[in-house]
């Protein structure tokens, strides 16, 4: 069966209009032969991120971006992509757009969570969000440095507005007096220097003597060190403890009222003796002090000696 010409021409062009839809398709990135999963994302920003971005997980690519477009009048943005590697994540997975380097584009990041209950499937939307640029991370991180730079550049500002006020003409003549003044220090210091050196070049042989001394007496020391250490201090040490057990035991003895010391600490009924013998001597001064007739007797014309009378209050 012979086909016609105008049978041929049609299906060329048929086949020409199929191969240009594949290949405009496979510009955008999208494969008509594969079966793949699209998602959306919603962004207030995309940062310049372009149709055909690849699409990662944990680095690797599974899928381009397909379309980007307005989601409503107040400028928010639907990002549509695909995903052609057959790889579940959940809904709760983040989609950031993030920089590939200095020079490279955007790319879409997926970053998975895993929830078996909870698996996204074609057609969902997922939440979005958008990664710093290396520039902008370098920007934010010198934000603060800026600003202790100016705040230093002001104090440093400042300080010479503050020393030019203080710094006049007055000032600066003191200054160059008290430098004039410094130079005169040293000089004298030089001359001070120099009697010294003149006076230990003139009595070199007295610091000899002076050190000879000190050696002497440091042999003397070492000596006396000598003896110490070489005595028996054991025994020494025994002698000074048989003395404290001796005084020990003296102490005991008088504590329990032994010996005569003891007895005289310990023993009452001594103590009220003693107590006795010292009143009733005190009495008898007392009884020679009122009465000393009764203990003096001198008669010159032998007159009779008047009875004695006992006081009123012997105790007094």
């Amino acid at each position: 069966m012979r086909l016609s010409k105008e049978v041929k021409t049609g299906i060329l062009a048929i086949g020409a209009i199929l191969l240009l839809i594949f290949g405009y398709s496979f510009l955008k990135g999208t494969n008509l032969l594969d079966k793949n999963r699209e998602f959306y994302v919603k962004y207030d920003n995309v940062e310049g991120l372009a149709q055909a971005a690849p699409v990662t997980i944990n680095g690797l690519t599974v899928g381009k971006v397909q379309n980007i477009s307005f989601a409503n009048s107040k400028g928010g943005l639907v990002v549509k992509f695909t995903v052609e590697k057959d790889f579940d994540f959940s809904k709760n997975s983040i989609v950031k757009i993030y920089s590939t380097g200095l020079i490279g584009g955007k790319s879409l990041g997926i970053f998975p969570q895993y929830d078996v209950n909870n698996i996204a499937k074609s057609g969902d939307t997922l939440r979005g969000d958008v990664e710093d640029g290396m520039l902008t991370a370098v920007t934010k991180a010198l934000g603060p440095l800026e600003k202790k730079v100016n705040n230093t550049l002001a104090t440093v500002d400042t300080l010479l507005l503050s020393i030019n006020a203080i710094v006049d003409e007055q000032t600066r003549q003191n200054l160059k007096e008290a430098i004039a003044n410094l130079n005169t220090t040293l000089n004298s210091f030089a001359g001070v220097s120099e009697n010294l050196n003149h006076i230990l070049s003139n009595n070199t042989g007295k610091l000899d003597n002076t050190f000879t001394n000190l050696d002497k007496t440091a042999g003397n020391l070492s000596k006396l060190t000598d003896s110490l250490a070489q005595l028996e201090t054991g025994k020494l040490v025994t002698d000074l403890q048989n003395v404290v057990d001796k005084m020990d035991k003296i102490v005991a003895g008088v504590d329990n009222g032994e010996g005569s010391i003891g007895k005289l600490l310990k023993d009452d009924k001594l103590y009220q003796n003693l107590e006795g013998a010292s009143r009733q001597l005190e009495q008898l001064l007392q009884d020679v002090k009122l009465n000393p007739k009764r203990y003096v007797h001198i008669s010159v014309f032998g007159k009779k000696n008047k009875e004695y009378e006992p006081p009123a209050n012997p105790e007094e």
